[in-house]
């Protein structure tokens, strides 16, 4: 029994929460994945996961055993990655999920100059604006776009800020008139990102200090861009992240409310899993992300 091959596929079924997910990203079948996970177990003298029809869960014996065979696989990945690295080898397929928005307007601009750089690189896109699992989808690096990311085991890169603002259309102003005040916005009729993680309020810093201002959206929409359109569209107010906002802007289509008043900052953010942030695919899409968005910032 190959140990390290087989301690690869218990934690890939652990990661993964099921042997049939597991052998499709091994490329093996169930029942071999199956019979290694029982001869694994037999040779250790005791059980690692208790199975149902339905799901499945680790013993004591089986979290300890997945620790560290979790820490072995990631120190022979590191020597391995090493060598690798250390002969400039980009290649192989990188798995990216983005926020939809900016994977449609930001990363897909910017994908076949990567893919010049580095054509031994198959590339796999996932835009979602919710938020993926990485381990779940399998994803090599994933784009976040947050004010602040909860704590956990990856490992993150700051890229560079993103600045929200408050914009109407020309049209819609011209019907309704212009807010003056953070307060004004309540006689206005508001649009908002459902996604977000304040969907109802609006909190503001400025002249003074800090205010929130909750909101009755007419609507709620899940996708920022069709969020775009609809403030073109004369809809109603509100809120757009500048590399959505920017174009609109100086074309005319949108204009700035409150200017003196910000929202939150926001950050766009890499993450990989600690095993994977040495990969030179993925270290190699990091860099290249930072340096393109850099001029941008």
């Amino acid at each position: 029994m190959d140990k390290l091959s087989v301690m690869r596929a218990f934690c890939r079924i652990v990661d993964r929460g099921s042997i049939a997910r597991a052998a499709e990203d091994l490329g093996v079948s169930p029942s071999l994945l199956s019979r290694d996970l029982k001869l694994l177990e037999e040779s250790l003298g005791c059980g690692l996961i208790t199975r149902t029809t339905r799901s499945m869960s680790l013993t004591g014996h089986g979290r300890l055993y997945y620790e560290e065979a979790d820490r072995i696989l990631q120190a022979v990945g590191l020597a391995e990655e090493r060598v690798r690295s250390g002969a400039q080898v980009v290649r192989g397929l990188l798995r990216i999920n983005a926020p939809h928005s900016f994977g449609i307007t930001v990363l897909a601009g910017l994908l076949p100059r990567f893919s010049k750089q580095h054509p031994d690189v198959q590339l796999s896109l996932i835009f979602d604006d919710n938020v993926l699992d990485m381990v779940e989808g399998g994803f090599d690096v994933a784009i976040r776009i947050r004010a602040k990311l909860p704590d956990s085991g990856l490992i993150s890169n700051k890229i560079m800020p993103v600045h929200q603002g408050i914009f109407a259309s020309p049209g819609y102003l011209a019907d309704h008139g212009n807010p003056e005040t953070p307060q004004d916005l309540k006689a206005h009729t508001t649009l908002c990102y459902s996604l977000a993680e304040t969907p109802l309020s609006w909190d503001l810093t400025g002249p003074e200090g800090q205010v929130s201002v909750p909101i009755s959206p007419h609507l709620r929409l899940s996708s920022s861009l069709v969020l775009r359109d609809m403030i073109v569209a004369d809809m109603g107010i509100g809120t757009l992240p500048n590399f959505l906002s920017d174009p609109l802007e100086k074309r005319g289509q949108i204009k700035r409310l409150l200017p003196e008043w910000r929202l939150p900052e926001r950050t766009i953010y890499t993450l990989a899993a600690s095993r994977l942030s040495t990969d030179a695919k993925v270290s190699a899409f990091i860099g290249f992300l930072a340096r393109e968005l850099s001029t941008h910032s």
